[in-house]
């Protein structure tokens, strides 16, 4: 298999479970995130992969671009971009949110995602070829209680994915938005700020999507027909559905 994918957000959930399955396939990998620890440990699982590591800051536009320019030659022909990066942080309702968590979320799961698109894009198309999956949320698309910010940046991936699609008509390139729905990876450790046993409460007396679980879709929209483009593809649990209207009732005096 002579293509490369660069996944963002590496180290742990959906970007370790993508980064393990295109290697078991023999893919060339360039993976990122804040860890470096466990990005060298994943590595060191597949020793006769091509697998470039790099300890990188996606919210940081000059670290960015720095990391793609500095490159080793094989690797610089990109054929997938995943844009995995992204996190929850907080479930407080819109009044008493941090505002430093929108901050966080808004340069992870938006700047980050664009930087990359912005950086890489343009190889796609002179080559024309290549494919942006974005990692998006079912919270792009319905809201709950506390989503706020969290949602509004999934919904920024959602509608930035479907008009990449239109600036890219005529070329070869394509464009995925997955959006999974309840998945036990680190999300929620990382939305309640490491209160593991908060964390825990989300999903008792449930079977949550996986890690692996998303990373088999990836793999799958990744490698369909080349004339074949899976625009957005929404996934549940089974336990999950979605929730009837709300309606505020006031008692009448």
């Amino acid at each position: 298999m002579d293509k490369t994918i660069l996944i963002t957000g590496a180290t742990a959930g959906f970007g370790k479970a993508c980064a393990n399955i295109f290697a078991e396939n023999g893919w060339r990998l360039i993976i990122c995130g804040r860890r470096e620890n466990r990005l060298n440990d994943l590595r060191a699982l597949f020793p006769d992969v091509d697998i470039h590591v790099r300890c990188l800051n996606v919210c940081d536009r000059k670290e960015v671009n720095s990391m793609l320019a500095e490159l080793p030659e094989k690797y610089r022909r990109i054929d997938v971009l995943l844009n995995n990066a992204g996190l929850a942080l907080g479930l407080n309702p819109a009044h008493e949110a941090d505002l430093e968590d929108w901050d966080t979320m808004v340069d992870t799961n938006i700047k980050s995602l664009y930087f990359l698109t912005r950086a890489i894009l343009p190889g796609m198309v002179q080559r024309n070829s290549g494919h942006i999956v974005n990692m998006g949320s079912v919270a792009g698309t319905w809201p709950y209680p506390g989503g706020n910010v969290y949602g509004a940046t999934k919904a920024f991936v959602k509608q930035f994915s479907n008009n990449l699609r239109t600036d890219l008509l005529g070329t070869q390139i394509r464009v995925t938005n997955i959006e999974p729905g309840m998945a036990d990876t680190e999300f929620s450790n990382v939305r309640f700020h490491g209160d593991d046993k908060k964390a825990e409460k989300v999903y008792l007396g449930t079977t949550p999507l996986t890690g692996p679980d998303i990373a088999e879709i990836v793999y799958w929209v990744a490698t369909v027909p080349r004339h074949v483009n899976i625009n957005a593809l929404e996934v549940m649990p089974v336990c999950q559905s979605w929730a009837p209207f709300a309606v505020h009732r006031t008692t009448e005096s």
